[in-house]
């Protein structure tokens, strides 16, 4: 069964990224503040969306698994690099089912964990220019560089917007944001990676920015989906987190814009309070407020067409290829996105 085969492949695929990832963790020391801490977040688990995605792109293409696995674990490298940055700048309490790396152990060791993180992530691909020949190991590294970028500038889109308390950010301006942010590390580059590895760098990769491009929106959407309605302890980070930080979301976008201008002025009010003095009272009335105006059907809608559009790309990319495990997973992936819990 199709609803089977993603978990199937995440998790084998996800088991060999993490196996090669550790293999590039230093045993030594200091271990206490650093290298033990530097294995936390990759060693919590997750899906291994990103390096899966990358390994199966490779091998529909008729890739051997070993030629893409440092590749694969760069990537996860370069993810738990992000996330511990990133919990720090949201303030987020829960990573993975646990408390996050800053709650645990402060701000300047978290900071220092995430730089060696990515660090880190540097030296699997090092590791190819012996495996798959200086061309395209710095191809790769290049690769890798533009994704860092757009990932910053996203990260700085998003943090900018709060730090303005921006209440004039639209639908537009929030795609953008999630192109760079959440598209390029998480769907875009793994894909292209994977092409370049298969394919020896032999295939335009700017072909795969659409599919990248849909099928990581729609997931971003149904994940700040997912922070409002979803499980607690599936969801492996605190429900309502992202109205706590004042997240410039879909929901909420749409909410100011369908808001009197009384509700307006309030939501202005409250977005601009600190995180620790947004209160329950104001995160529960800001959810009303979205379920009283469809905000969250309205942002559903939308993630539902962008998976559409995700797998009508994929028809265009991968359909003249052989039929393989690997390529029924890439073509499940608009509908696991949009329907996972």
């Amino acid at each position: 069964m199709r609803s089977e085969l993603v978990p199937a492949v995440l998790s084998e695929y996800g088991t060999v990224a993490r196996a090669r990832l550790s293999e590039f963790l230093p045993a030594r020391e200091p271990r206490r503040w650093l290298y033990d801490l530097v294995a936390d977040y990759p060693r919590r688990g997750g899906r291994s969306f990103r390096p899966s995605l990358c390994i199966a792109t490779a091998r529909a293409f008729g890739c051997p698994l070993d030629d893409v696995l440092d590749t694969a674990a760069s990537i996860e490298l370069f993810h738990n690099a992000m996330l511990v940055h990133d919990d720090i700048e949201d303030d987020s309490e829960r990573r993975r089912g646990k408390p996050t790396m800053h709650k645990m152990y402060g701000v300047p060791i978290a900071v220092n964990v995430g730089d060696m993180l990515g660090l880190l992530g540097m030296r699997p691909l090092f590791a190819n220019f012996k495996r798959l020949g200086p061309r395209v190991a710095l191809r790769i590294l290049e690769e890798t560089e533009r994704m860092a970028a757009e990932s910053a500038e996203g990260q700085a889109m998003e943090l900018g917007w709060r730090h303005e308390n921006a209440t004039d950010v639209r639908e537009a301006d929030y795609l953008e944001m999630v192109l760079k942010k959440t598209c390029w590390l998480g769907m875009i580059h793994p894909v292209r990676m994977g092409v370049m590895v298969a394919t020896l760098d032999a295939v335009d990769l700017d072909r795969f920015v659409r599919f990248g491009f849909f099928l990581g929106a729609a997931f971003q959407i149904q994940d700040d989906l997912l922070n409002l309605t979803g499980d607690e302890n599936d969801y492996g980070k605190e429900l309502g987190g992202d109205i706590h930080e004042g997240k410039r979301t879909m929901m909420l976008i749409r909410l100011v814009e369908a808001a009197t201008p009384d509700e307006r002025a309030r939501l202005h009010a409250v977005l601009a309070l600190p995180r620790e003095q947004r209160g329950l009272d104001e995160v529960r009335w800001i959810r009303e407020r979205m379920d009283h105006y469809g905000c969250i059907d309205h942002a559903r809608q939308v993630a539902q067409g962008l998976a559409g559009a995700a797998s009508h790309e994929f028809w265009q990319l991968f359909g003249s290829l052989p039929d393989s495990r690997d390529r029924r997973f890439i073509e499940a992936l608009p509908r696991w996105v949009i329907e996972r819990t």
